[in-house]
């Protein structure tokens, strides 16, 4: 009755699959003919919401007359805050939405918040009245109405709830355009993440100089509807490729939370079951619970030793199984699928820890560094001075510079010497990365120690060119083309197929707590360097400070980092896929043995 039982399981989990097969075939992939619309949507809502997000508190403090310390710290947790939105944004597109639906929606939600900005700057009942400088110095300038902040308020929560669903959903969506089972159209997709964050710098560049001119020398007002203009733009780009039937729908299939939960549980309950075959993971593979993939996608995780206490989950007892071969009780019975999904968030979160002390150093390209080139001598030829806040574009202009040369030179030829499909491996392009921000955290030390004794041999003010900073914002650029790419690359390759989203959401959270961290270390170092009476490093005129410490600490704590990535590197095992294809089903129930077709993903070596 048993073998009965299990037989008509085994058939229909073979029926199953092979439905699945069909349903994936009848939609066949595009690739890089989505691409145009996918990431010009990207690359467009990127310039409006960065547009307004990277003058937030010049336009707080210039427009709203709203006080310096109460305008940074609506901007930290207005960006905060959009940092840790894709969290909630991948759990509801994964769990019920989907990525194309979350997407459109968020893409609404930004351009209404947009517009609400724009708005505030052109309707003269939406903003207080201009408070000149004089008025400004004494206190006396008008404070925006209950009115004025609740449209401006609201219009960060739309952007932020916009922010939440476009940025876990844009990249991953790209990815779901591609067939990875294709040889070509996996190398393709490599070339997809660079071309993504290339394109994605660029539209920053742009926001960063034109678009920040624009609003503050010529008019707020003109200078967000720019933004909501693209912001527009993206939407039209981005549903033309819907129109013309290019993209492919990966449907959500539920709550990713509770099915990681589900392991724990049912590997806990059977704590104290043998493992069968515990030395041999092939066979032990083959008698635990072991149902198809879900969804209409194909890629399936074999069975892994590491963690293996977690395999215990999978372990069949009498009445665990249905008639229909599904879990009677989904707490105490997980498939090892389930169990390996589990185990690929096991081991990316270490590695995703050692990105946010690198992103440490990268951050310093918008705060320090600006405040570095007020005291340097900004002037290109007798008439045009470098704006301070446009210094730091000249790391993005490396970055975006820099992404092709790696992708069309670089790549191609790395492969041949490794024969890599990405050129090397994805933690190899990570710790390239990390060793490249340590050095640029050097070289930041050594320029700030000729410009402070220079600035105080001169009065205060450094006769140095602000080009001396490039050298070490153009190593930032390059450190960041390595370790953001190679970040994203990672999650959305190593992350199971239908957590996607929330791996680029991570990726966002990285960056987020980056900034707090940031934070966090000025605060510590400022507290205890000043103790004793002493000066400490970091101080608001920072000719008496010792900046250069600081980017010396960075780069210290940067070698530590750096020794915890290569540690977590050597046991970090990469994820391994196997295809379930029309024709070896068809051998399967011939034969009644599954053939698989093992999947080079172009990561399975260090």
């Amino acid at each position: 009755m048993a073998a009965a039982v299990e037989e008509g399981g085994q058939a229909k989990q073979i029926d199953h699959a092979k439905e699945q097969v069909v349903a994936t075939r009848k939609k066949k992939k595009q690739g890089w003919k989505c691409m145009p619309f996918i990431i010009a949507n990207e690359t467009f809502e990127k310039a409006a919401s960065f547009g307004l997000a990277l003058n937030l508190t010049t336009y707080l403090v210039k427009r709203f007359n709203i006080e310096q310390i109460q305008a940074t710290n609506i901007t930290n947790v207005f960006s905060g805050t959009l940092n840790f939105a894709p969290l909630l944004g991948a759990f509801i597109s994964d769990s019920y939405l989907g990525r194309f639906k979350t997407l459109s929606y968020g893409c609404f939600a930004t351009l209404l918040g947009i517009l609400g900005v724009t708005l505030t700057a052109l309707l003269p009942a939406l903003k207080p009245e201009i408070c000149s400088q004089t008025s400004r110095l004494g206190g006396n300038c008008n404070t925006p109405s209950p009115l004025q902040l609740g449209v401006l308020y609201l219009s960060l929560v739309l952007l932020t709830i916009g922010g939440g669903a476009v940025r876990p959903c844009s990249l991953p969506f790209g990815v779901d355009q591609f067939d990875q089972t294709d040889e070509k159209s996996r190398k393709g997709l490599n070339r997809y993440y660079n071309w993504y964050y290339s394109t994605s710098t660029a539209a920053l560049v742009f926001s960063a100089t034109i678009l920040i001119y624009i609003q503050t020398n010529i008019s707020w007002a003109i200078g967000f509807a720019i933004s909501t203009f693209f912001m527009f733009f993206a939407i039209i780009i981005f549903f033309a490729g819907a129109g013309l039937g290019l993209y492919v729908h990966v449907p959500p299939e539920g709550s990713i939370f509770s099915g990681i939960a589900q392991v724990f549980v049912a590997s806990f309950k059977k704590r104290r079951l043998k493992l069968p075959c515990s030395q041999d993971i092939n066979e032990q593979e083959s008698m635990l619970y072991n149902l198809p993939t879900r969804g209409n996608r194909i890629f399936r995780l074999p069975l892994t030793s590491q963690f293996r206490f977690l395999n215990k989950g999978a372990i069949m007892r009498d009445g665990d199984i249905n008639d229909d071969g599904s879990a009677r009780n989904t707490w105490e019975l997980c498939s090892i699928q389930q169990i390996e999904e589990v185990k690929c968030l096991i081991r990316i979160i270490p590695i995703c820890f050692s990105g946010v002390l690198c992103f440490v150093a990268l951050t310093q390209i918008y705060t320090f560094i600006i405040l570095q080139a007020f005291t340097m001598d900004s002037h290109l030829g007798p008439h045009f001075e470098i704006p301070a806040g446009s210094v730091s574009s000249i790391s993005l202009i490396s970055l975006t510079v820099f992404i092709p040369i790696y992708d069309i030179f670089m790549v191609p030829l790395a492969r041949k010497l490794t024969g890599i499909e990405g050129g090397i491996t994805l933690l190899q392009r990570q710790g390239v990365g990390l060793v490249l921000s340590i050095i640029s955290m050097v070289v930041a030390g050594l320029v700030e120690h000729k410009r402070r004794n220079s600035a105080l041999s001169n009065g205060g003010t450094s006769p140095m060119t602000v080009l001396w900073l490039a050298p070490q914002l153009v190593i930032m650029g390059i450190a960041e083309a390595f370790i953001a790419v190679g970040h994203i690359e990672f999650y959305n390759k190593q992350f199971p197929e239908h957590m996607q989203t929330l791996a680029g959401s991570l990726f966002s959270c990285v960056m987020g707590a980056a900034n707090y961290l940031s934070i966090a270390l000025v605060n510590i170092t400022r507290k205890v360097t000043s103790r004793h009476g002493h000066t400490s490093w970091l101080t608001d005129n920072i000719n008496n400070g010792k900046l250069d410490y600081y980017y010396y600490l960075i780069a210290i704590l940067g070698v530590l980092n750096l020794f915890y990535f290569l540690v977590c590197s050597h046991y970090y095992q990469y994820k391994a896929m196997s295809l379930y294809d029309e024709e070896s089903i068809k051998r399967h129930v011939k034969e009644e043995a599954t053939t698989e077709i093992k999947i080079d993903t172009g990561a399975a070596s260090k």
